[in-house]
């Protein structure tokens, strides 16, 4: 329906393609930012299974292109800096962490559009959480003693948690390798934590945690309140959430004799009710049934459904739910 990638993000339209434009019904295009670094990976893997897989000309390059007619411009940059961009106008949409959202003071120029659960390793939600050493005498926040040096990323989100406490500290700006600081180059530390393997690594101890933080989509405000970009963004939304519903579940279907049927539908879960058919045999004995489940607890579901009388059990992967 157009002809190639550089109607998509550069030069004006030619009459044909402005045609095509018309045709999908898409004439004003969207720009995204995509994050660079750790949630990279994540939000390659999301977009191809939402049908907008992203292509890089190559390893070093900050351009990428989907092949979608809503996107026109997409480029890659560091969490930090894309609520900003995003908030200025730069960018209509981005990815990033909800920290950085707080730490770069965009909450008020950003909307977020959608929690995407996705993170550097996990679906969880990471933790901004504030560290000691393993053998320091604080046991929470208020032990901290006034004047004690604090190394983090997060400047204006652990200035402000310790003016909230009321204790005058020293908050300097860290680079990386933030947990190798503590406690020879700095008293606390405040930094990101999935896990928590790599402060237990570094014989660190959590005494307080300052917020949870979740991978976000975020729109530029103007974006989001033009009407033909918010139908944009929402089907973009649409697609993203689409897959991450169905991260962890799967579909069930079997076949089940009637006189099993109430058997196996007590057992069975599903999103609001199974599907229940008859087989085609020229009899009414034995019914077709599916419902979408967990994963999770799978291999204690398909041996209890076995047990309740259902046969020929099929378990088939997701890609979207769309509600």
């Amino acid at each position: 329906m157009y002809n190639d990638r550089k109607s998509l993000a550069g030069p004006p339209l030619l009459p044909e393609e402005d045609q095509d434009r018309h045709c999908w019904g898409i004439i004003v295009l969207l720009k995204l930012v995509l994050p660079s670094g750790s949630l990279q990976k994540g939000t390659v893997e999301l977009f191809e299974a939402a049908g907008l897989a992203i292509s890089t000309p190559d390893d070093r390059s900050y351009e990428a292109f989907i092949d979608d007619p809503r996107i026109a411009v997409v480029r890659w940059m560091r969490p930090q800096e894309i609520p900003v961009y995003v908030g200025e106008g730069l960018f209509d949409l981005g990815i990033g962490g909800y920290d950085w959202i707080v730490e770069r003071g965009c909450e008020d120029q950003v909307v977020q559009a959608a929690k995407l659960s996705y993170s550097r390793r996990t679906n969880r939600p990471v933790r901004l959480v504030v560290a000691v050493a393993e053998n320091s005498p604080v046991q929470k926040p208020s032990d901290i003693k006034p004047g004690s040096k604090v190394t983090t990323e997060y400047v204006n989100i652990a200035k402000k948690y310790f003016a909230d406490l009321g204790i005058p500290v020293k908050v300097e700006f860290s680079f990386g390798t933030t947990e190798a600081k503590v406690p020879e180059i700095a008293d606390v530390l405040v930094e990101l934590t999935e896990s928590g393997s790599s402060l237990r690594a570094n014989r660190l101890r959590v005494i307080d945690t300052i917020m949870e933080s979740s991978t976000t989509l975020m729109a530029n405000k103007d974006s989001w309140n033009d009407p033909e970009k918010r139908r944009y963004i929402d089907d973009l939304v649409t697609l993203l959430l689409g897959v991450l519903d169905a991260r962890g579940r799967v579909l069930i279907k079997m076949n089940v004799a009637r006189r099993h049927l109430e058997a196996v539908l007590a057992v069975l879960p599903s999103m609001k009710m199974p599907t229940i058919s008859r087989l085609y045999n020229g009899k009414d004995e034995y019914c077709a049934v599916e419902s979408v489940v967990d994963k999770a607890g799978i291999n204690v579901l398909i041996p209890r459904l076995k047990q309740a009388g259902a046969e020929d059990i099929l378990e088939i992967p997701i890609s979207k739910v769309i509600r």
